[in-house]
């Protein structure tokens, strides 16, 4: 009964210095912790701000640096006051490329492997394409891509601009979509075969 009783006393011993030592942590350093989680969000907060407007400031200066020559853009030759304006399409969250409908003519070729060319916009309502009223010009590399069908005799294929562009010289007659980027440029033409035109 001896052993029995000293090792009870000593399992006592035990179990009470253990719960001694597991005892709760004290307030002041509970909020300690909470302080330093608060800082460290704060800070991140703080340098999130930082880059946002470090960001910000990069893309100001790179959308004007000077003496550059500015990258062929879609842009307005100056309508008149009544004349709706020209706002470039931009793409929706998640897509590539915006679409403007439109019949593309008077192409002229200018410096530098270019053309410049007239759009008259369109919004296509059950298939028919209707005028918007919107016109403008567009100044466009002569390699850009253009998908063809009917312009081409109605065999499907793909050309660059320079290859069609003797067909749009004259007025309004071949109906394309322009794919703009997120930036304003028209990366290709594509033939718009599938609207009627009246």
């Amino acid at each position: 009964m001896v052993d029995e009783t000293s090792l009870d006393e000593r399992l006592a011993d035990l179990a009470t210095g253990g719960r001694q030592g597991a005892a709760p942590m004290a307030a002041e350093l509970i909020r300690a912790r909470g302080d330093r989680r608060r800082r460290r969000k704060r800070a991140a907060r703080a340098s999130g701000g930082v880059l946002l407007a470090a960001a910000v400031v990069v893309g100001g200066l790179s959308l004007v640096r000077p003496g550059s020559e500015p990258a062929p853009t879609a842009a307005d030759p100056g309508p008149s006051a009544s004349a709706p304006r020209f706002v470039a399409p931009t793409p929706a969250p998640g897509e590539e490329y915006a679409v403007e409908l439109g019949y593309v003519y008077d192409a002229v070729e200018l410096d530098g492997g270019r053309f410049r060319v007239t759009v008259q916009q369109l919004r296509d309502e059950k298939g028919r394409a209707v005028p918007t009223g919107v016109v403008h010009e567009l100044t466009l590399p002569a390699v850009t891509p253009v998908e063809v069908e009917r312009l081409t005799g109605g065999e499907p294929g793909d050309q660059r601009l320079e290859d069609v562009v003797g067909r749009l010289r004259a007025g309004p007659q071949w109906v394309f979509a322009l794919d703009y980027d997120g930036e304003g440029r028209v990366q290709s033409l594509r033939e718009a075969h599938w609207l009627t035109v009246e």
